[in-house]
């Protein structure tokens, strides 16, 4: 068969063969393996999770595999990897301490049928807005919270940092498992660095009889299939005003971690994802997870760039990832609690250092201040305080910056015509942000009798630009002056039909189009005779 019969039967298959991973055997062993290896690091951090929002550990694994396997099947990005966060870990601590795990269980749900209503009406999309400084702000803050929570495995029960020899094994092993990641690619794709590295350290520790700290230490993993349980609480109109706020939270920052995990994955990747569709995938898995004893859970951005940097592109992976998790709970908890926390570690270290948008540093001194102070201000909030409170505002500062930004661009050309009429030749939008500097260009009281505004290249852009267009025509109506306006789009004069303002609009010098007002101050659409034409 020729390259052109191949590539034409390529093209035929079903569009689910790629996706899932199916199209050859290395495609498949690569997703397998990468999934191996995400649901290896999976094991501690939804242990980890657990013991932060003061719940049963088994509460975090069931997570992890429910959320990962619904999000992994029917999600908006595959090769993502979702689970048990500590993102939402924190939010849900009060709420446990406060009125009990179950109380989590009924807030999972709810935070899942939000999450549902924010796919079906296309809220994902607005996932867009968020601006480039912010996304890098993002990444460098995520990074440092993944490092920073490595160090806690570096002290020991008491809560004290350990020394001496323990430290120097840790380190040692957590300098292995890095050295072998970054190795293995250069000898062999076959198999994932973080999985090759995980086994050989994992081997040397326990043929060596090595005592350093292992995943046995954090907790039990043993457990058995998660059950339907309804959550035992009073459905009260009370109980419902407990749980709304946490709901609400939850939900917007398991969508804004996954929305975002989403978007870096795809740039990653070069390719696109479905931002509604993860968001009602989010929501159904964590509905399913609320009913069987989960703490919910959103995309995982540290397992989602493991499976990256591992080859995983397809769904496989992530359901492979899920379906292992599972399979190390019912089958395999002694021989993963073996695992040494030192080479999982290493692997995290490796992703905080594939996470760390490095080039940031490059442009601080390229791009203009303010995006450089969205950068630092993004990332110190993402590590003091929680992600959704970062890009929440840090688009805000954005969005002020842009509107500053945009008001200093607002200002007019001066000239007077052969008629003796002073033309205000605009530049620049009139909105909220330029009114001020809009105001300021004018000089009614010592203007001739006759102004004309020409809005060739302005735009009135919200209803502060109108009130302030008003304005300006009282001022000169209080001079006995006549203002005209030229040039204005279809748009604007839509939006000053309907405010209902009396501003008279020139149709002399315009005769094009017009705008006047009748007698009882209505706006009214002046036709000329080129247009009856």
């Amino acid at each position: 068969m020729n390259e052109q019969a191949v590539s034409a039967a390529v093209r035929k298959r079903p569009k689910w063969i790629k996706e899932f991973g199916f199209e050859s055997f290395s495609r498949i062993r690569t997703e397998i393996f990468s999934g191996l290896t995400v649901a290896l690091a999976l094991v501690p951090e939804a242990v980890a999770f657990a013991f932060v929002a003061h719940v049963n550990p088994l509460v975090g694994l069931y997570a992890a595999f429910i959320v990962g396997i619904i999000t992994a099947l029917f999600g908006g990005r595959p090769g993502m990897i979702s689970g048990a966060t500590g993102a939402l870990a924190v939010v849900m601590v009060s709420l446990v301490v406060s009125h009990g795990v179950e109380y989590l269980f009924a807030t999972v749900v709810l935070m899942g049928i939000i999450q549902i209503v924010a796919g079906v009406t296309h809220m994902g999309k607005f996932i867009r807005m968020v601006p480039h400084p912010v996304m890098l702000g993002f990444v460098n803050g995520l990074a440092i919270v993944i490092f920073l929570a490595q160090l806690g495995q570096f002290k020991n029960s008491s809560g004290a940092w350990i020394t001496g020899m323990p430290l120097y094994l840790m380190l040692g092993f957590v300098s292995l498992t890095m050295a072998i990641i970054f190795i293995m690619p250069k000898i062999t794709k076959a198999i994932p660095g973080p999985l090759a590295a995980i086994v050989v350290v994992t081997l040397i520790v326990i043929g060596l009889n090595i005592d350093i700290p292992r995943v046995g230490d954090l907790a039990s993993i043993a457990g058995g299939l998660p059950t339907f349980h309804i959550p035992d609480m009073p459905f009260t109109w009370e109980s419902f005003m407990i749980i709304l706020p946490y709901a609400v939270i939850m939900a917007a920052v398991g969508l804004i971690e996954s929305l975002l995990t989403l978007n870096l994955v795809s740039e990653m990747t070069d390719t696109h994802g479905g931002a509604s569709k993860e968001c009602a995938a989010q929501g159904v898995a964590n509905v399913v997870t609320g009913f069987f004893g989960g703490m919910g859970g959103c995309a995982m951005i540290g397992q989602s760039m493991i499976n990256v940097k591992s080859g995983g592109r397809a769904r496989l992976s992530g359901i492979v990832a899920a379906l292992s998790l599972l399979g190390f709970i019912l089958f395999a908890s002694g021989l993963i609690e073996q695992i040494p926390l030192a080479a999982l570690i290493g692997v995290m270290f490796m992703v905080v250092i594939g996470t760390f948008a490095w080039n940031s540093l490059k442009l601080m001194g390229r791009i203009p201040r303010h995006d450089v102070f969205t950068i630092i201000f993004v990332t110190a909030i993402t590590v003091a305080y929680d992600l959704a409170v970062a890009v929440v505002a840090g688009v805000i500062i954005s969005a002020l910056v842009f509107a500053w930004e945009m008001a200093k661009r607002t200002h007019a050309t001066i000239k007077i015509d052969e008629n003796g009429s002073k033309i205000y030749k605009l530049e620049g939008p009139v909105f909220f942000g330029s009114v001020a500097n809009f105001m300021e260009l004018f000089d009614p009281k010592n203007d001739p009798d006759d102004v004309i505004v020409d809005f060739i290249d302005s735009k009135v852009v919200d209803h502060s630009g109108l009130e302030a267009i008003d304005a300006l025509a009282d001022k000169y109506d209080a001079e006995g002056k006549t203002l005209h306006l030229r040039h204005l789009s279809a748009d604007c004069r839509q939006l000053l039909h309907k405010a209902r303002k009396i501003v008279e609009v020139s149709v002399l010098e315009d005769p094009a189009y017009g705008v006047a007002v009748d007698y009882e101050g209505n706006y009214v659409v002046i036709n000329t005779p080129q247009e009856d034409e």
